[in-house]
């Protein structure tokens, strides 16, 4: 006869520390969370919060860049302490389900009553974090909410979620996992700090070693250049891109973004957005540069980018496409070059007042091509490409270090919780 006990599933996770044995019980998260009730009457609390899925439960003024409910009336908002639980039901990319955080503030907050907040007993906090990091609990949202009444938002009942079901470990192990996730937790945060410091210095180096069109050198020299540098238009150094995609040869289509550079738009926007017929695009190949004169707070004048990524592609005729003329200008000085801010002026002094349209510059593709620049000998401009290419492969080295250990965490949380 078959051994019933051969088949069970046992409550237990597939990695976990050779000291435990035992199994995990199998309870409901009710069980150690309590909704949080109280609410701020009179408005006596000041600290308005509210829960971001990247960067947690932090100051709403510092999320908002201002207090949004300064002057409202928050006597409903909920009042919370230091290692209380919020579960913001709003979607993103990062947390398709709504993100659950712990507050780690010292001083007293109230937030808002879409949220759910939760107080918690009997349970290690950071083992119950760490358990929100994962996706068991998105099931159990998936199948007792509604994720489709509105885009943006899970519709679950407070009672509901507080009665999912959890797999709890003894507290010792609760503690060794959590003590293991909070390290590299802590060493995902110092790498990122790492990859920031590194972008601002790189910035900081392109500010100082390239100049505006009426200055005749930059702040900082490489060793050994002396040179003036000479005041170019764009159209002495680089030509005007005007080969369409005849016959649909190229259905890649692409997008700029300013932090991701030229991308394919169904990648980034999840999505093609082009129209049917490609064939009045713009045939980009890798190396090509195109504008976008779309514009936004960070980038006043709009963004150039290179192709790099991909060895062809076709672009709206709405952006200006131009390739590079290699005797004359080295396009990795072009590419930092315009990381820099240093090219907003020659935009500027053509574009002029009253040059704004619905988001765009209203700046003809000639006029463009007539902005004023400043460059270097080429053989300084190579020089000036080697420091910054070194740093850019140092940062893209050091990100490559980040994203491996988000999938060590990852991994880890998919493996040491049930």
């Amino acid at each position: 006869m078959p051994n019933n006990n051969e088949n069970k599933v046992l409550n237990v996770p597939h990695l976990r520390f050779p000291e435990f044995i035992g199994e995990w019980k199998e309870t409901n998260l009710s069980s150690y969370a309590k909704k949080i009730t109280k609410k701020n009457k009179g408005n006596v609390i000041s600290n308005v919060l509210c829960n971001s899925a990247n960067l947690g439960i932090i100051p709403q003024s510092d999320y908002f860049d201002r207090d949004i409910a300064n002057n409202e009336n928050t006597d409903t908002y909920y009042v919370i302490e230091n290692g209380d639980f919020v579960y913001n039901p709003r979607k993103s990319v990062t947390a398709p389900y709504g993100p659950v955080n712990m507050y780690l503030g010292d001083k007293t907050g109230i937030i808002s009553p879409l949220y759910l907040c939760f107080s918690v007993k009997d349970i290690c906090c950071d083992f119950l974090l760490h358990w929100f990091k994962g996706n068991a609990w998105h099931r159990y949202v998936y199948s007792h909410g509604d994720t489709g009444v509105r885009f943006d938002r899970v519709s679950i009942k407070d009672d509901t979620f507080l009665n999912m079901p959890i797999k709890v470990p003894v507290f010792e192990e609760q503690i060794r996992i959590s003590k293991l996730l909070r390290a590299i937790d802590e060493r995902i945060a110092t790498q990122n700090k790492i990859i920031e410091d590194l972008k601002k210095l790189k910035s900081a180096i392109i500010d100082k070693l390239f100049c505006h069109p009426n200055e005749s050198s930059p702040q900082k020299r490489l060793t050994s250049f002396t040179e003036e540098w000479h005041q170019i238009h764009l159209f002495d150094i680089c030509r005007r891109i005007r080969t369409k995609n005849s016959n649909s040869q190229c259905a890649l289509v692409l997008t700029i973004s300013a932090q991701f550079g030229l991308v394919s738009q169904e990648d980034f926007f999840n999505k093609s957005v082009a129209s049917d017929n490609l064939e009045g695009y713009y045939l980009l190949q890798k190396g090509d540069f195109a504008y976008n004169k779309s514009y936004s707070g960070d980038y006043a004048w709009g963004t150039v980018k290179r192709l790099d990524i991909y060895s062809k592609g076709v672009l709206s005729p709405l952006y200006i496409c131009f390739r590079p003329d290699t005797t004359r200008i080295d396009s990795d000085f072009l590419v930092y070059y315009f990381e820099s801010k240093k090219w907003y002026k020659g935009i500027a002094d053509i574009a002029g007042e009253g040059a704004r349209n619905h988001g765009l510059l209203n700046l003809s593709v000639n006029d463009y091509f007539k902005t004023v620049h400043r460059i270097p000998s080429l053989q300084e401009q190579k020089a000036i490409a080697y420091v910054l290419n070194k740093l850019t492969s140092k940062i893209s080295i050091e990100k490559k270090l980040y994203d491996n250990l988000l999938l060590q965490r990852q991994y880890l949380l998919q493996q040491m919780f049930i």
